[in-house]
């Protein structure tokens, strides 16, 4: 494919989704020996690629595990590795030439692998790390300082975590089978239910303006399953609506687009990215459509609503990985006028904060700013220089990595229960094939005898 993005995608065990795009650039975490690594690679570059790394993570065990832009800095990333450590990069004017091996701020405190960044929808300079000593840490990186933490709460491995619309709200799902609501500023549960009940994997996504969210996971008969929680209800421990999906073994990735309505739901494992509306109704999710493909999927990321083709009514771009690629898969609306649709472009999440760091951890809210897209959104391609009073790490040279410690058991037991589920959906992958080829024969068989 011409248009996919060509590199040695990572192999690491973590669950995540490999990928995140932002207006100018995508991350993509890539497999190298001595430590974890990530390229970032401009949108406009595409084919078989030979990219720079961000190579500042000393991890041997499994690489890197997340990476996540600055919503109002698009040269800014945050990466998460198994070293303990979560790093801040400025990505040079037009993508890098040569490889960054020094961060421009490191951030320390966490006691085992950082599994998840995640930056705040409306503050800026605000940081969500999560980690496998079962704490989530909130960090304001102009300064370097950890403001709030949520710790003595989750009994395993976080799996999922989403801002609520404004972020004075985070949920997460859990390994404990628990759903979790914090107040980002102080640490305090808000509400505690049990989720999904299946040993496998379980993501959450906030529904946009509404106080209401999605979680996906697995029956205790490992259905897959989404539920739509109300936040203003959830005293009863139920879900709002509950829906099995079906019986394959990939973990759901949901994504809701608020501008339209729309929750994306992918399989990994499976090439299927299913679409539906949400409706604040009795109903509440429609089933809209479903993008198939053959191709298994390992991970997924979307490009932001400000950067996809508006003159081509184009209203998602995803950016699905595959082993060894990155296929883009854009989302568009058959219209024939050629005039600006508003009723499927309203105003959406524009590239400047609504607070500062300090405003926010003041206990100040407030809404994403939103832009027209009437005229079109061109991102700015200069680099603004970030500039943090916290803790800068040089790189050694040669970038020699240390040693690897020693795993606990509980932390090997989390290794090998990884490698099983891998193992799973590589069993899936097979077997899809194996059908695909019989259906393939048996076509073939029909053409010789015709």
């Amino acid at each position: 494919m011409s248009s996919s993005y060509d590199s040695n995608v990572s192999r690491s065990a973590w669950d995540t989704n490999l990928v995140k795009v932002n207006s100018l650039f995508l991350s993509l975490n890539v497999e190298v020996g001595g430590g974890g690594a990530f390229a970032v690679i401009p949108l406009g570059h595409t084919g078989k690629l030979d990219v720079p790394l961000f190579l500042g993570h000393t991890s041997a065990v499994l690489g890197l595990s997340n990476t996540d832009f600055n919503p109002f800095n698009d040269h800014i990333v945050a990466s998460a590795s198994e070293d303990c450590k979560v790093m801040v990069w400025q990505i040079p004017e037009g993508g890098p030439t040569a490889n960054v091996e020094s961060p421009v701020l490191t951030l320390t405190g966490h006691g085992r692998k950082v599994g998840h960044v995640l930056f705040h929808p409306t503050a800026d300079n605000v940081l969500l790390s999560a980690s496998g000593d079962y704490t989530v840490k909130i960090w304001d990186i102009s300064t370097g300082q950890q403001r709030s933490e949520l710790a003595n709460v989750h009994a395993d491995l976080i799996q999922g975590l989403t801002f609520n619309y404004n972020g004075s709200l985070v949920a997460t799902t859990c390994k404990d089978k628990k759903l979790r609501i914090f107040d980002v500023r102080t640490g305090a549960v808000v509400t505690e239910v049990s989720g999904h009940q299946g040993i496998k994997g379980s993501r959450v996504e906030w529904l946009g303006s509404y106080d209401k969210f999605v979680t996906t996971g697995f029956s205790r008969s490992s259905e897959r399953q989404m539920f739509v929680w109300d936040h203003a209800n959830m005293g009863s421990g139920e879900p709002l609506k509950s829906e099995t999906v079906d019986n394959a073994s990939g973990l759901l990735i949901p994504k809701y687009d608020p501008d339209t309505s729309m929750l994306y739901v992918a399989g990994k494992g499976d090439g299927n990215i299913r679409y539906y509306e949400w409706v604040d109704d009795e109903k509440g999710l429609y089933a809209l459509s479903e993008y198939k493909s053959q191709d298994p999927l390992r991970g997924i990321g979307f490009l932001p609503k400000r950067a996809c083709a508006v003159n081509e009514c184009e209203v998602a771009r995803i950016f699905k990985v595959h082993p060894t690629m990155v296929e883009p898969i854009s989302f568009k609306v058959p219209r024939k006028a050629d005039t600006f649709q508003a009723d499927i472009f309203p105003d959406t999440d524009g590239p400047e904060a609504a607070l500062t760091a300090d405003e926010f951890f003041s206990g100040k809210d407030a809404n994403p700013k939103l832009i027209s897209l009437e005229k079109g959104f061109v991102p700015s391609v200069s680099a603004t220089a970030f500039v943090t009073t916290g803790t800068v790490e040089i790189a050694s040279p040669g970038r020699t990595s240390s040693a690897p410690t020693a795993l606990s058991e509980k932390e090997l037991q989390d290794v090998v229960s990884q490698l099983r589920k891998e193992n799973e959906e590589l069993k899936t992958q097979v077997n899809s094939k194996d059908a695909r080829i019989r259906q393939l024969e048996a076509q073939l068989e029909q053409l010789k005898s015709a």
